[in-house]
């Protein structure tokens, strides 16, 4: 029930869709899907920022919205926004990370939530052909909601993780504890923090690139701007490089696959 026609008042409803975040500036999904919504013909459909700066102040929007076709969830809230929906699926239920919320409209003029992952389906459709045999351990940069989706996705597939963080924790390293030892044996490194995004684009993670090598593959999750300085300085040591916009598209395609099913 995204479009509703009222053939007797010859009424469209539009349905709007949202990004969800604190500071969206820099988001790639208005544009993405306005023009998909152009290209299809959905002249009745629009994509806009939902800039939140606290997500208490969720509630009090949604209950002005008649229209809602669908959201997506960006940081800082992909973890926050679970106590306000009315159900999470599996996938978003094991990681406790939502990036999409479904939205269906009840008999009663409510709207149910219900939130999903679509990162996991996004990265893993990104990351399995690029996978080779030796690429047994992984070393994720950062701890994050994107970091656990990742470490989910990866897991699964059968790769060993270990996470890097600030904190002192027994099962995480620190930044000072990533050395050459650590990158020369973790031949997948996949950056989940947001160091080296625009417009900060002269700085990357502090890890020592000089262990890089050929057999190695840097994932940089970040896709402004499409080369970081993070996959400049490995592809100069040798590693095979990959940004982020493509699990972009990937799973932004997922989200627009559940959306629609309520059409």
């Amino acid at each position: 029930m995204i479009i509703e026609v009222n053939i007797k008042d010859n009424v469209i409803t539009m349905a709007r869709f949202y990004v969800l975040g604190k500071v969206l500036r820099h988001s790639f999904s208005p544009g993405y899907f306005n023009n998909k919504f152009k290209q299809q013909g959905l002249t009745h459909h629009s994509y806009d920022l939902l800039e939140l700066s606290d997500i208490a102040l969720f509630t009090g929007w949604l209950n002005h919205q008649n229209d809602l076709g669908g959201i997506n969830v960006t940081i800082p809230y992909k973890r926050q926004i679970i106590p306000y929906l009315d159900e999470v699926s599996g996938v978003a239920q094991e990681i406790g990370v939502v990036n999409t919320i479904e939205v269906i409209p009840l008999n009663d003029g409510s709207l149910k939530l219900i939130g999903h992952n679509t990162d996991a389906y996004g990265f893993e459709r990104e990351i399995r052909p690029l996978l080779k045999p030796w690429m047994e351990r992984a070393l994720i940069l950062g701890d994050g909601a994107s970091a656990y989706t990742v470490k989910f996705v990866l897991e699964r597939i059968g790769i060993e993780c270990l996470m890097v963080s600030r904190k002192n924790t027994s099962d995480m390293l620190n930044w000072s504890e990533v050395n050459n030892y650590v990158v020369k044996h973790h031949h997948l490194i996949v950056n989940t923090t947001p160091i080296g995004q625009f417009p900060d684009t002269n700085v990357a993670p502090d890890i020592p690139f000089d262990a890089l090598s050929s057999q190695h593959l840097v994932f940089d999750l970040i896709y402004n701007p499409e080369r970081t300085m993070l996959l400049e300085k490995a592809q100069h040591f040798g590693a095979q490089i990959q940004n982020g916009l493509g699990m972009l598209h990937q799973q932004a395609e997922k989200s627009w696959q559940i959306w629609s099913s309520n059409v």
